[in-house]
């Protein structure tokens, strides 16, 4: 296959055709490391997890000097639901131009652009003045345990980290141009059980009531505000998500009671530090009590860097806006590439991720390959 015979649309569509539901069994994996292939990428498939159930990821790279541009992302897909589609999932329809299917712009739809974008850097016969990878992992949606963790990883020891990453999210709010990411709050999820005495409640002397404590922690967490947000980010966020007794009854005080909660946490916190701040408000109230905590990830940003710059200007090329700084949204792959290079986010518009009829303007996915070559012949210059 010639390079310029690789375009982002039938790319997107043979990638969606692959349904491939977190984590990535249904193929489009296989389907990427082809079209890679055929553009001369050296591809290494690094599965890894425990038994057959091995979470498939790839790693390809085109070119070994610098500087090393490398594009992050994911195959795998949430699930479609059985209702409300107007074509099949995963059937990679276009009506109207309009692409449609599960993963068209989370993120199948980004993977293809700059897929596209490449080909079309090397069938213009322009020299590859650095290399370009591709970081991509079948597990993000899910667990993401042995996803990019893992490449990165590898990565490190194989000597692969780039100078400069870009993450395909779908960034843009409303149109192509909107948002570049260059950071993500942190996320913290706690588990809280306190444990009592059960008993009547006409004697609740002889009793001891844990949802008492319970709300008396809920209460210190929530009180006050950690911060008022920075320059980047807005306010850390402790929101409870779950209150759980079990307590069918009217008359029984009952012997536990539970609480999850999140905090999403600006970089004026770590995920350490806030473990330890929730451990003393529970020992104050429950010196028994049960914690489970995990960070999934720390926050961090992304300082203003010459690469960064050529992103932006290319966006602002392409479509004759400059883009606008942002951190805000929910978590994603680039917490993990942010511990080994500068790393941003750019990718589609996301009005229609992990919905029904999950849909891509077949003009944006065009933009979105412009963005991209336009990129690369900034860095390859």
């Amino acid at each position: 296959m010639e390079p310029d015979l690789i375009d982002a649309l039938s790319l997107a569509q043979d990638l969606i055709r692959a349904p491939s539901i977190t984590p990535d069994k249904g193929g489009a994996i296989g389907v990427l490391a082809d079209a890679l292939r055929s553009l001369g990428f050296d591809v290494i498939d690094l599965p890894f997890g425990d038994g057959a159930e091995r979470t498939p990821n790839l790693f390809a790279r085109l070119g070994t000097a610098g500087p090393h541009l490398c594009f992050a992302g994911h195959t795998d897909v949430v699930p479609p639901g059985d209702v409300g589609w107007t074509s099949g999932p995963f059937d990679a329809a276009v009506r109207g131009n309009v692409l449609y299917g599960r993963g068209a712009c989370d993120m199948k739809g980004g993977i293809a652009a700059f897929v596209g974008a490449v080909a079309r850097h090397l069938g213009g016969r322009q020299r590859l003045n650095g290399s370009v990878s591709l970081l991509i992992t079948g597990d993000e949606e899910g667990p993401a345990t042995y996803g990019t963790v893992k490449v990165l990883e590898w990565m490190a020891v194989n000597g692969q980290i780039p100078d400069f990453c870009v993450v395909g999210e779908p960034t843009n709010p409303d149109r192509m141009g909107d948002v570049v990411k260059i950071g993500r709050r942190g996320s913290l999820n706690a588990r809280i059980v306190v444990h009592g005495v059960q008993g009547h409640v006409a004697y609740p002397q002889r009793a001891d009531n844990p949802i008492h404590r319970l709300m008396a922690i809920l209460s210190d967490l929530t009180a006050h505000p950690l911060d008022e947000g920075t320059e980047w980010f807005e306010p850390s966020s402790v929101q409870v998500t779950s209150v759980d007794v079990g307590n069918d009854a009217t008359n029984v005080i009952p012997a536990r009671a539970s609480a999850r909660l999140n905090i999403r946490f600006n970089d004026r916190h770590t995920g350490k530090d806030l473990a330890h701040w929730i451990t003393r408000s529970v020992r104050a109230y429950a010196p028994g009590a049960e914690i489970e905590i995990r960070v999934s990830g720390e926050a961090f940003l992304t300082p203003r860097t010459p690469q960064l710059d050529m992103l932006l200007e290319a966006v602002q090329q392409v479509t004759g806006r400059q883009p606008r700084l942002d951190t805000g949204g929910g978590t994603s792959d680039a917490r993990f590439i942010s511990h080994y290079c500068p790393v941003a986010e750019f990718g589609l518009v996301g009005a229609s991720m992990h919905k029904v009829n999950e849909h891509v303007p077949i003009v944006d996915l065009q933009v979105l390959t412009d963005i991209y070559a336009a990129f690369i012949e900034r860095l390859m210059a």
